[in-house]
């Protein structure tokens, strides 16, 4: 395959990965829902600085955590018999508090509030709980990507004005880059009976400024695509990069990990994380005590600072019940972030061009008289 012209190799490497583009033509969108996305979600602000379905993957620069090493035993020593230097330190400790979103939903935003604007890449981080009829209907997005991940409850039903409709489970895994632009709902099942909020996290990932205006695309992985790796009282899912030697299929353009832990009572674990990048922790169920810090418990984000020195994240779970929390790290986007509700770009001007865009159905927006099947019954 070396020997063919690059555009024909790279289809065969989307062809390989399944990986198809969106074809459905744009067609337009208007909906009222969007004032308060744009003008509630929040105000300006800058800063410096498995299978996968239907959208295109154009960067040829995707990452995967390839060659990292992962412990659960040995302090001082990597799967591989790397040598780890020092654990990072905890930096700060943030509770999230519920607050309502979209039409009757219930968040705990952890990435996003006063206290933690954004640690880039990282603009967001969410857990939902969510049952019908609320849900987050139509509202578009540009410049960044974000990723669904589902935990237990009712299913999620996703459609945007593409055409592209898909519903994720527990355990399932959306990756939606929203690229130049896209329009699009997310709503609990109204089929399913169980009663259950839909719950799971929604995490925002930005985008360096060459990638902000490529086309929409998924990833969609079902739970059984989602690679889980055990050792001695440690499970990880891994959703992105790599741990215990295990590496997830997604592909992304912001280097990034994100992996779902479990840990049984006693249980401990090294976890390398380039001293460069930025780390954090969120916690959903028991205690978990980083390095020598107190333990945090359920519902705070732990910021796990970096530098010289500090190569990974050491936990354990010192408390009396199980202990699940996801790690976030991903290497920092040197460049400024000027934001308004679910538009990121890296200027004021740009950031007025992108809801000039919406607003006139131009440059990715042109579909702007689209209506999803469920997002509209929120209204009812």
């Amino acid at each position: 395959t070396n020997n063919m012209p690059k555009h024909i190799r790279r289809k065969t490497r989307l062809k390989e990965r399944n990986i198809k583009p969106l074809e459905l033509p744009f067609r337009g969108f208007v909906h009222g829902v969007v004032f308060f996305f744009i003008l509630a979600a929040c105000v300006p602000t800058t800063a410096a600085s498995g299978s996968v379905v239907e959208g295109q993957v154009e960067s040829e620069t995707c990452f995967r955590a390839e060659g990292s090493v992962s412990c659960s035993t040995d302090d001082n020593m990597g799967k591989a018999g790397v040598a780890l230097a020092g654990p990072r330190r905890v930096a700060k400790v943030v509770l999230s508090v519920e607050q309502g979103e979209g039409v009757g939903a219930r968040v705990r935003r952890s990435i996003g509030t006063a206290a933690l604007r954004h640690l880039q890449p990282f603009l967001m981080l969410d857990e939902f709980k969510v049952t019908p009829p609320a849900g987050f209907p139509d509202h578009p997005h540009r410049g960044f990507e974000t990723v669904t991940y589902m935990l237990d409850g009712t299913p999620f039903v996703h459609e945007d004005f593409n055409g592209h409709k898909g519903t994720i489970h527990p355990g399932d895994l959306q990756w939606m880059t929203a690229g130049r632009g896209i329009v699009h709902s997310e709503m609990p099942d109204p089929t399913d009976t169980s009663g259950r909020p839909a719950h799971g996290l929604q995490l925002w990932i930005n985008l360096k400024k060459k990638d902000k205006m490529v086309a929409p695309a998924y990833q969609e992985l079902p739970a059984s695509a989602v690679p889980i790796a055990e050792a001695e009282g440690v499970q990880v899912k891994v959703i992105a990069g790599t741990a215990l030697g295990t590496t997830s299929k997604v592909l992304t353009r912001t280097p990034v990990e994100f992996l779902d832990f479990k840990l049984m009572q006693g249980a401990r674990h090294q976890q390398p994380v380039p001293s460069h990048w930025t780390c954090f922790a969120y916690i959903l169920q028991g205690q978990a005590s980083f390095a020598d810090a107190k333990a945090a418990g359920a519902h705070n984000t732990v910021v796990l600072e970096g530098g010289e020195g500090r190569d990974h994240v050491a936990v354990e779970n010192k408390g009396s019940e199980p202990l699940h929390f996801v790690l976030l790290s991903g290497e920092p986007i040197d460049e400024p972030v000027a934001q308004r509700g679910p538009f990121v770009m890296n200027t004021e001007a740009e950031l007025r061009q992108a809801m000039e865009d919406y607003w006139q159905g131009r440059n990715g927006f042109e579909n702007k008289d689209w209506n999803s099947s469920l997002g509209k019954n929120a209204f009812q």
